[in-house]
C-alpha cells in the first residue's frame, strides 16, 4: 500500500528533518527510485516531498505556537493556510447516546460497519440510523473489528455498506465536498461529549494545544482527564484530536501512531493552501 511507503518515508524524515535529505536519500528508505518516490508522494499528498517536508518539521508546529499575543488563526493566515477547510466545512453535529444506550453497552442498537480505503490506511467505519458511531484505522480487520464488539458488546453487528458511512468518508476527499451535515452517535460521558465538540471546532490546517482545549471547555485544571477523553475518541479523523499537539510544539502521541498523525497535519496543511489557490 502506498500510505505504508508513505509512514516510512514520514518517519524517516522525521528523524533525520535537521538534515534536510534530499530525494534521493528519502527514496532509498522505502526502496524506490528518485522518480517513482517523487511520484508517488506527490500523488499522494498533492505537493512534492521537499514541501511536505516543510509541513511536518517540527518547527513549522513551533511557529504556530510562537507568541503570545497571535491567535493560532493569525499565524495560519500568515503562513499562507488561509484556505478555507473542507472538514470544518462539513459541519459535524454530535448525538450522544441515550443514558441506556450507554450504560448497556449499545443493547437494541443495530449498527452496520464496513472497510474502506482513506489516503492515511485502511479504516472501519461504523453506523446507527442516527449517524457515524465509530471509524478506526487498522493494520488487522480482526483487531478492528473486535475493538468495534468491545465498545458495543450488546449491539447487532452487521457488515454493510451505507449512506452515511459514504458521506462521511467525503472528507478524505480532495476533490468532494459535501452540504449534508455529517451526523455522529456517540457513545460517552458528558465531560468526553464536551472535548470531542472543542475538537470539532479546530479548522482544518490549523493546530491547538491540550492547554487551549482545557481553556476552551472551562476546565483548566483537568489536563489528565482532558488528556484522556481526546485518547478516547472514537472516531479517528472526524473528531479531529490529531490537530492537538503539546505547548512545546512537539506532535505527541496518537492513538493510530504518531507517523499516522503527523501525515494527517502535513497533509491537511497542503490541502489548505491548495484551497487558497483554487
Amino acid at each position: 500500500m502506498n500510505y505504508e511507503r508513505i509512514a516510512r518515508a514520514i518517519t524517516y524524515l522525521k528523524a533525520h528533518f535537521k538534515e534536510q535529505p534530499d530525494l534521493d536519500v528519502v527514496a532509498a528508505q522505502v526502496n524506490l527510485s528518485p522518480y517513482h518516490f517523487h511520484r508517488m508522494f506527490t500523488e499522494w499528498a498533492g505537493v512534492t516531498p521537499k514541501k511536505f517536508l516543510q509541513y511536518i518539521s517540527l518547527e513549522y508546529a513551533k511557529q504556530m505556537l510562537r507568541g503570545n499575543q497571535v491567535t493560532l488563526f493569525d499565524v495560519a493566515f500568515k503562513t499562507g493556510l488561509s484556505g478555507t477547510g473542507r472538514l470544518h466545512d462539513l459541519f459535524v453535529t454530535i448525538e450522544g447516546m441515550t443514558p441506556g444506550e450507554f450504560k448497556n453497552g449499545g443493547e437494541g442498537l443495530v449498527i452496520n460497519y464496513e472497510y474502506y480505503g482513506s489516503p492515511f490506511g485502511e479504516v472501519i467505519v461504523a453506523s446507527t440510523v442516527k449517524g457515524i458511531c465509530y471509524i478506526a484505522f487498522t493494520d488487522d480487520r480482526d483487531t478492528a473489528l473486535g475493538q468495534l464488539y468491545w465498545h458495543f458488546p450488546r449491539a447487532h453487528l452487521v457488515q454493510v455498506m451505507d449512506a452515511l458511512q459514504l458521506q462521511a468518508m467525503q472528507a478524505f476527499s480532495s476533490d468532494k465536498q459535501t452540504t449534508e451535515p455529517i451526523r455522529l452517535h456517540l457513545k460517552g460521558t458528558d465531560f468526553q461529549l464536551k472535548v470531542w465538540d472543542a475538537l470539532l471546532k479546530i479548522p482544518e490546517g490549523e493546530l491547538s494545544t491540550y492547554k487551549h482545549i482545557a481553556t476552551e471547555i472551562n476546565r483548566p485544571a483537568a489536563s489528565r482527564a482532558l488528556g484522556t477523553a481526546i485518547g478516547s475518541n472514537p472516531v479517528a479523523y472526524l473528531i479531529p484530536c490529531h490537530r492537538v499537539i503539546q505547548s512545546t510544539g512537539l506532535i505527541g502521541g496518537y492513538m493510530w501512531g504518531a507517523e499516522r498523525k503527523t501525515a494527517m497535519i502535513g497533509w491537511e496543511a497542503a490541502r489548505k493552501e491548495r484551497g487558497t489557490h483554487e
